[in-house]
């Protein structure tokens, strides 16, 4: 049983194009200059385009549960110290991985669920223009993975 994810349009996004689209008709509809009348018509178009393409939820394809991403990025050489230090994790204690941030050769993504209070990890591989899985998806309570999402 594998886990997947598709990205899904999340509250945020859709509240930040309807406003936007909202706020560009009432421009339009206000008895002003020609100059507002067009900012309110990119603000309608944006708000449009955002509608359309903005998609920053994650949905587990076998549950329909809500999720969101965070991903972190780590040097090449790390790979095997965060490899073994999901697969032995203990419950209880929280993962922290150092050295976040000095290179792109790993993404490790975690989604997590406040409501259901749990969380998924996977390790992705840099291969030119893709990452690729490097590890199956591991599930963790929400609060074991708070030191490494500080959040």
């Amino acid at each position: 049983m594998e886990k997947t994810f598709t990205r899904i349009r999340s509250t945020k996004d859709i509240a930040i194009s309807s406003t936007l689209s909202i706020a560009g008709i009432i421009l339009v509809a206000l008895p002003t200059s020609v100059s507002v009348n067009l900012i309110g018509f990119f603000m309608i178009f944006a708000g449009i385009i955002m509608l359309l393409f903005s998609k920053t939820g994650y949905k587990d394809t076998e549950t329909g549960i809500r999720y969101c991403r965070t991903e972190r990025f780590f040097p090449q050489s790390m790979r095997s110290d965060i490899e073994s230090q999901l697969e032995s994790h203990k419950k209880g204690t929280g993962i922290l991985i150092s050295e976040e941030g000095k290179g792109n050769g790993l993404r490790l993504d975690i989604y997590k669920n406040k409501k259901s209070g749990n969380a998924y990890v996977q390790l992705f591989e840099y291969v030119p223009y893709k990452y690729v899985p490097c590890t199956k998806v591991y599930e963790y309570d929400i609060d074991t993975i708070t030191a490494l999402t500080g959040k």
